[in-house]
């Protein structure tokens, strides 16, 4: 069961318990998906938002959930999607997010730490960024896989969100 907000429990407490369903058309009858589609349609045109759709809702939900560090089983569990291959065409952008945060931040190290003439202390700075970025990889494979530890924060990553 997916977890809802105060404000949904508080709507559909409204609802008569024997009601079919919570999504009714004007005419009372169960909402079909297309049904929903075309009327989630005409109110994201309503709000100005004509670049939306559920399907686009759908997909940054899913794509922020892989931001925040949500393994493929847990999007999986609020979006829907079947396997982990639906989930990986979302989190890709996330990953991408994440590596570029990292280049980021190793680029700016290196711009803000002086160059020693001692090869022996630029190979251990060497190191430290190298170790950095391959346990960066090593996360993002392992969510890949489903076994995402959520410890960005052990990587000295802010939260993208």
């Amino acid at each position: 069961m997916i977890p809802i907000t105060p404000a949904l429990q508080s709507s559909l407490a409204d609802l008569p318990k024997n009601a079919p369903t919570c999504l009714l058309t004007e005419y009372g009858r169960p909402c079909s998906a297309a049904g929903f589609g075309n009327w989630m349609r005409d109110r994201c045109d309503e709000a100005g938002l004509s670049n939306c759709s559920s399907h686009g809702l759908r997909k940054a939900c899913a794509r922020r959930l892989a931001e925040a560090g949500c393994p493929p089983h847990e999007i999986k569990s609020i979006t829907g999607h079947k396997t982990d291959a639906e989930v990986r065409r979302y989190t890709a952008k996330a990953d991408q997010v994440l590596l570029a945060q990292s280049a980021f931040e190793k680029l700016r190290d290196t711009a803000n730490t002086p160059k020693s003439a001692n090869p022996f202390e630029r190979l251990a700075s060497t190191r430290k960024i190298s170790m950095r970025h391959n346990n960066l990889r090593r996360e993002v494979a392992a969510r890949r896989e489903g076994h995402f530890s959520s410890n960005i924060k052990g990587l000295g990553l802010s939260n993208p969100l």
